[in-house]
């Protein structure tokens, strides 16, 4: 059977189109068009922060590069950088849509009654983030203790957490102390963070419900939970006339009198 020259060019071009679809410079191509697709899912983050503790894990921060964490995790470079402008963001990145998260949280809650109890809300939906993905957590945390800049890192990232939580405080309180607003975000913080540390690491008692108590301990040692003083409020202040003269003697034992009478018995 005799093919026209025509033909025979068609058939050619068909050909080589065949063999570059099977080489791996292709396949990588048709990846890109897919991981494109894929950048637009929520959980496209998650999965390449997973793939790449997971190198982490194995070979170490400093010797997994990014190409192997765009291999692992199904996607070319060229997404990745798209996605994340480091190796060090991708450990982080859960961090930056947590806060993003968090920030619009706050925000929605400007007219909030209650704003002490609202940044204590606030750190609640953090720490359910984590517990949904603990094990996740957990191989992190082992990650960040290989190297010094990531654990600086993390230290830095658990202040833009509190630093989100004055920002927000300030403004709903204008008549408090900075001093005070700035001390409540400290606290909440640090027992947010002491507790979600616990939990990553399996401690049976750094649960959800033992933060809600650490919390509100936080906001009656402030004397802003409901039912509570603030500190100074219940100070009595007692004031005792003597005439001239009266001797010392008699005025401590009026004063002991009075203090016997006050007290309520053990």
């Amino acid at each position: 059977m005799k093919f026209s020259r025509t033909a025979r060019s068609q058939s050619g071009r068909a050909a080589r189109r065949f063999r570059c679809s099977s080489v791996p410079g292709a396949i990588l191509t048709g990846m890109t068009e897919r991981s494109d697709i894929v950048a637009t899912d929520p959980d496209f983050r998650v999965h390449v922060v997973a793939q790449a503790i997971e190198l982490f894990a194995e070979n170490g921060y400093e010797s997994t590069t990014v190409e192997q964490i765009a291999a692992a995790a199904g996607i070319s470079r060229r997404t990745f950088f798209r996605q994340f402008r480091a190796k060090e963001d991708v450990i982080f990145a859960d961090h930056e849509s947590l806060l993003e998260h968090v920030s619009e949280f706050l925000g929605h809650s400007a007219e909030s009654s209650d704003p002490w109890a609202t940044v204590c809300d606030a750190a609640g939906v953090v720490f359910a983030r984590f517990s949904e993905h603990r094990d996740l957590s957990y191989r992190r945390y082992q990650v960040v203790q290989q190297a010094e800049a990531l654990r600086e890192r993390e230290i830095l990232t658990g202040y833009r957490y509190e630093r989100l939580f004055v920002d927000y405080l300030r403004p709903a309180l204008p008549h408090e102390s900075v001093l005070r607003v700035v001390g409540f975000a400290a606290a909440v913080t640090a027992c947010h963070n002491h507790l979600l540390r616990g939990m990553i690491k399996g401690d049976a008692d750094a649960t959800a419900e033992a933060l809600d108590q650490a919390l509100l301990e936080v906001r009656r040692t402030y004397g802003v939970a409901p039912g509570s003083a603030r500190p100074g409020d219940d100070d009595e202040v007692v004031v005792l006339r003597y005439r001239a003269g009266t001797p010392v003697d008699s005025i401590t034992k009026s004063l002991r009198a009075q203090w016997n009478q006050d007290t309520p018995e053990a």
